[in-house]
């Protein structure tokens, strides 16, 4: 109990407890909800099951305003979450317990500090947060969602990967990797962080004037994009959004930020335009 108190990964015989406890119709129903986790072979969907099983012995899933969390949104959640780490060491998700799963969207409080130093709050509607060494929280409604290559689940859980390493800049930790330079992945960032905005600057002076540019009808622009317009943010949300696209809809990306998707091949150690081609 102290281990999963403080936010270590459960025992090998809890985790093996719980992969006899999940059922093979479930789990294949889970991997057919989502077609990038239907694209695993036989090898890799076998790991990804222990993955989630260690996944659900180690935090505890609960549904907040009154939601009932089912066994198959508790599976659907572990595995997708399971997939960046597919080929990684799953303690890269330790040092927190909880995940709140919310039935819709919720809203959060924020601040932000302008240019002048005054200080602004408001509420903001959001659809997934993860807190450094804190709870990852979830919408139900939006974790369904998978057009283009969104999916909230794999963008919380690459925040998770990128504050392991003390800040939510854009670069995991890279001690597992002697391969990767904390010099080489700051330069491929910044390069591709930069065409991407670049590539939106010229998409968003595209949109003719009797446009709304926050309107369905400008998705036209914007889909041209290679992600989610929401990738400019900063580096953290450059990070998260493009892990999401890189497992859910890599095409675009790879062909738009090449040296970009590279890297992140080589941190996540899984090729998904194999499984998509």
């Amino acid at each position: 109990m102290l281990r999963w108190l403080k936010g270590r990964g459960a025992r090998p015989s809890a985790v093996a407890e719980m992969q006899s406890r999940i059922s093979p119709g479930l789990w294949r129903q889970v991997l057919d909800a989502y077609p990038f986790l239907a694209a695993l072979n036989a090898d890799e969907a076998t790991q990804l099951l222990a993955r989630a099983a260690w996944l659900l012995a180690s935090k505890n899933i609960n549904g907040a305003q009154g939601l009932e969390v089912s066994d198959f949104m508790r599976l659907s959640i572990a595995a997708q979450a399971s997939l960046p780490i597919l080929n990684l060491a799953p303690e890269l998700y330790e040092g927190w317990d909880e995940i709140i799963v919310y039935p819709a969207g919720f809203r959060v409080p924020r601040s932000r500090q302008d240019e002048d130093g005054v200080v602004h709050e408001y509420i903001e509607d959001a659809a997934g947060e993860a807190w450094d060494g804190g709870p990852l929280v979830l919408s139900w409604e939006d974790t369904q969602l998978s057009e283009g290559g969104f999916n909230v689940v794999i963008h919380e859980f690459a925040h998770k990967l990128d504050l392991r390493s003390g800040f939510a800049d854009g670069m995991p930790s890279l001690a597992a990797h002697p391969d990767l330079t904390p010099r080489t992945w700051r330069r491929v960032l910044d390069d591709s962080m930069d065409r991407f905005i670049a590539a939106l600057d010229a998409v968003e002076a595209a949109i003719p004037p009797d446009v709304d540019p926050d309107s369905e009808e400008a998705d036209a622009w914007y889909g041209q994009l290679p992600m989610d317009p929401y990738a400019a943010t900063d580096e953290a949300e450059f990070f998260a959004v493009s892990s999401e696209h890189f497992f859910v809809d890599p095409y675009p990306m790879q062909q738009a930020l090449p040296q970009w998707y590279e890297l992140l091949k080589a941190y996540y150690r899984q090729d998904p335009l194999e499984r998509h081609a």
